[in-house]
């Protein structure tokens, strides 16, 4: 039986042959098995395009001099997809302790490409995005910018079954089997009154912002512009009103109207509206539709008005600019 001798440059090393060297760069090398679990994993899984650079104390010949980019396959000289930087390191370990003592192995991921996401529709900044670690929902809009102001009322998911089902209620499969497709309240991640829904975003993910149910409001309103329906798909003409923030001096209340699309058409029916009697509370409020436009039209007797109080108090401007000139 032989006996083993300490390398004189290392505690830790043993004195082996050149053969023996090469062996061990082997027993790198022949770790083909992937490693295979039944949870999800709990810390970054190695994957195509992925980069990585291992260390090992002294065995140089398993230490890689740069960065090294798995392939499509999931290779570099051994199976890496599934691997946590952790376990690869572990694994590398346990095969080279027929050769040193106490093996030190460090593998160091340097640039990730291999857990997308897709980020669509109303988000301030869309795209595909490196996951990089554990997200949740409201991590991974808050990485787009957040939440447009025309955005919708839900957030949809989709997911690849392999990555097993989203796990919400209303979580359905898709015709070919293939995904998983939920959808959850923007209300409830952002605002976090629903943290059931704040779910854990995974590989692959597409997650879709749709673009919100909007009523218009044009005419002589403070603030005309298009207003995002909520979840209740529906909102009131005095509602509507308020988010205008209020009539304008010049306003004929009692000739508003709802313009409404005709449905399999491109005309418009027109719906009239007295606002007067319904801020006065003696007529019911209104329930406005995705798509309607509540029109204020300008009074032209008060316009009228206007305009000649608007000239008088010019002459009279121009009159006193006049005198005090002469004076």
């Amino acid at each position: 039986m032989s006996t083993v001798h300490p390398h004189p440059l290392s505690p830790s090393y043993r004195a082996v042959t050149v053969k023996e060297r090469y062996a061990i760069l082997a027993a790198f090398l022949l770790l083909l098995s992937p490693l295979h679990s039944q949870s999800l994993p709990t810390i970054y899984p190695l994957g195509p395009d992925d980069q990585i650079m291992v260390k090992a104390l002294d065995a140089d010949e398993v230490t890689t001099a740069q960065p090294v980019r798995i392939d499509s396959r999931g290779n570099i000289s051994l199976p890496l997809v599934g691997r946590t930087t952790d376990q690869l390191a572990a694994a590398i370990e346990q095969n080279l302790k027929r050769y040193l003592q106490s093996p030190d192995v460090s593998v160091y991921l340097i640039e990730t490409h291999s857990q997308p996401i897709s980020v669509l529709g109303y988000v301030t900044t869309p795209g595909v995005y490196q996951l990089q670690g554990h997200k949740t929902l409201y991590e991974v809009i808050s990485m787009c910018g957040g939440i447009r102001q025309d955005a919708g009322y839900q957030i949809k998911l989709t997911r690849r079954i392999e990555w097993g089902r989203i796990p919400l209620p209303d979580a359905q499969d898709d015709p070919t089997g293939q995904f998983s497709i939920a959808s959850v309240s923007i209300k409830g991640v952002m605002d976090a009154t629903n943290p059931a829904e704040n779910i854990e975003v995974r590989p692959n993910d597409v997650i879709s912002v749709p673009k919100g149910e909007i009523v218009y409001v044009i005419g002589a309103v403070h603030k005309p512009g298009g207003f995002v329906i909520g979840e209740q798909k529906t909102i009131s003409g005095l509602e509507v009103l308020s988010l205008a923030e209020g009539l304008d001096h010049f306003a004929n209340s009692k000739k508003t109207k709802i313009m409404r699309l005709v449905a399999n058409s491109n005309t418009r029916a027109e719906i009239p509206v007295d606002l007067k009697m319904m801020l006065d509370g003696k007529l019911p409020d209104v329930h406005l539709q995705a798509g309607d436009i509540l029109y204020v039209p300008l009074s032209g007797r008060k316009a009228a008005a206007a305009r000649g109080v608007e000239a008088a108090l010019g002459l009279s401007t121009a009159v006193g600019s006049a005198l005090v000139y002469r004076y």
